[in-house]
């Protein structure tokens, strides 16, 4: 793995690099603003750096009792598949212990959640706020 920096709050985020590296993964992005406020609002949080570079990031919401999601998981293309993810997923797994956790991974990423033991879900449902878009992207039928 490479030499890198594990900050586990919003301390050194550099707002504007967030839409920019969750556009380059190929997830939905808001403006900065808006993830300022999501990420802020969560349970856990985890920034990757690399000097000083942000690289990945990930976040969960959690009532801290029983229930969790994680979203945002994202490592930029030239660091994946060095072990980033897995230690960002397990980081983010420390913090909210106990807890049920569902997802939703981007199309084509499934196997890699399945590596770290999650199972696809046959009931799992979702009211996005632009339907048509999710369709085409391959997250909805």
């Amino acid at each position: 793995m490479v030499d890198i920096e594990i900050v586990c709050d919003c301390s050194k985020t550099d707002w504007k690099l967030i839409p920019e590296i969750l556009k380059s993964v190929g997830l939905s992005y808001e403006k900065p603003e808006i993830h300022q406020k999501a990420f802020n609002a969560s349970h856990a949080v985890v920034f990757v750096y690399r000097d000083s570079r942000l690289i990945g990031f990930g976040r969960a919401i959690s009532d801290g009792a029983y229930q969790a999601a994680i979203y945002d998981i994202a490592v930029i293309p030239e660091f994946q598949k060095m072990g980033i993810g897995r230690m960002m997923m397990e980081k983010i797994m420390e913090r909210i212990p106990g807890c049920n956790v569902i997802l939703y991974a981007a199309p084509g990423k499934e196997d890699f959640y399945r590596k770290l033991g999650w199972r696809k879900m046959k009931t799992g449902m979702a009211f996005f706020k632009n339907p048509e878009r999710m369709k085409e992207r391959g997250f909805t039928d």
